[in-house]
């Protein structure tokens, strides 16, 4: 998942969820008789199963609806990508209709973007806009995946649409945000930095904070970045992107004490468990072998059930915590073929040098420089190497 940015971006990932409860979800609205009338019992993480939230799913699209962003906001708490497969199993009565509603679809693209499937979640999208082209969260969702495919020209013209039903400050940050990886970061930085933030909600201002964190790394402005992250995290603490994104800042700066403090207690997520491992193995931290068997066994379950989500992780694994360049290389290059954002561009660059082919990172570096994509990290990773 975008860190979701599993990217599902964590931030545009919230507030996507969030639209869903604001599209139309039965053609006739189930209407309580008593204000003290439950509609439904979500189940708590420990009772998935619950066959009487489930039943009701199975009549009730306004049920369904909860339940699966109960089902993804509990996948991207844990790390636990079962919740996934329950949240699917709900929503599949509604998706294969042929009339589907738009928030049934829309909730189905978050699933299969969050498991890397890019094309289905755009033709998903595509079902959903072509039954309610007007929906925000459809168009928000669009952005995302074209975000990270590096598609950005289709980006941006879903974030124009996006902003013909949203307030401008927050369709903002959904155009800058994709200006400042296209050849404009420092002016998108500026731009998204001086925005106003009247009327915003809690994970709008995350969004906000996240992307001004994001921009600034790329910039080099590391302490601009750490003063957005935290700020972020105040504002979300289960925002676990963020939580990487600043982690591995503190790692570039080599303050493993302060990462092994952020991460503690989040090891059921994988991408935070790498960060942690890459910590406590620059520390001698007693409880680098767990968390490194822990990572090996991760990655080993997503191969045997053919999955690819942690891909640029398990090739960081590889190459900082495993010290195997040649088969980072290998999964940094299968990683660039699904997504193309800054940090699997980052990864290629890093694991083709320390591999002695930095030839093969090629790719990446074209792709920035037809893009415009600017980032320091890059610039300094191809200089220790030149």
């Amino acid at each position: 998942m975008r860190p979701v940015r599993h990217r599902v971006a964590a931030g545009l990932a919230a507030l996507a969820m969030g639209g869903a409860l604001c599209a139309p979800l039965v053609a006739k609205p189930f209407l309580p008789t008593d204000d003290q009338q439950i509609l439904a019992q979500l189940p708590a993480g420990t009772r998935h199963a619950d066959v009487a939230a489930r039943a009701l799913a199975v009549e009730r699209l306004d049920v369904t609806v909860l339940l699966a962003q109960f089902y993804i906001e509990q996948a991207r708490a844990s790390g636990d990508l079962r919740f996934l497969g329950y949240a699917e199993a709900v929503l599949a009565p509604w998706v294969a209709k042929p009339d589907a509603v738009p928030a049934a679809l829309v909730l189905q693209a978050t699933l299969q973007q969050s498991r890397h499937e890019f094309a289905a979640a755009l033709a998903t999208l595509d079902r959903s806009l072509l039954a309610r082209p007007e929906d925000p969260q459809a168009w928000l969702t669009r952005a995302t995946v074209l975000r990270v495919l590096g598609r950005y020209p289709e980006a941006k013209s879903a974030c124009a649409r996006f902003a013909l039903h949203t307030a401008a400050n927050i369709s903002l940050i959904c155009a800058q945000g994709i200006e400042g990886l296209a050849g404009h970061l420092s002016s998108a930085y500026q731009a998204l930095a001086r925005s106003g933030t009247g009327g915003m909600m809690k994970p709008e201002l995350a969004w906000r904070l996240s992307e001004l964190g994001e921009m600034a790394v790329r910039l080099g402005s590391d302490a601009e970045a750490e003063q957005d992250f935290r700020q972020a995290l105040e504002l979300n603490p289960q925002d676990f992107y963020v939580r990487a994104a600043f982690a591995d800042l503190l790692l570039r700066g080599h303050r493993e004490a302060e990462v092994l403090a952020l991460l503690k207690g989040q090891e059921s997520i994988e991408p935070l468990l790498l960060r942690l491992a890459i910590a406590q193995k620059q520390t001698n931290d007693p409880n680098f072998a767990r968390s490194r068997e822990s990572l090996q066994a991760a990655f080993s379950a997503e191969a045997d059930r053919g999955e690819a989500v942690h891909r640029r992780e398990q090739a960081r694994f590889l190459l900082e915590v495993e010290q195997r360049p040649q088969e980072a290389l290998g999964a940094a290059v299968a990683n660039w073929a699904v997504q193309r954002e800054p940090d699997d561009a980052l990864v290629l660059i890093e694991a083709a040098n320390a591999a002695g082919d930095p030839g093969r990172a090629s790719p990446a570096l074209d792709f920035a420089r037809a893009q415009g994509l600017r980032d320091v990290r890059m610039d300094n990773a191809l200089h220790v190497h030149s």
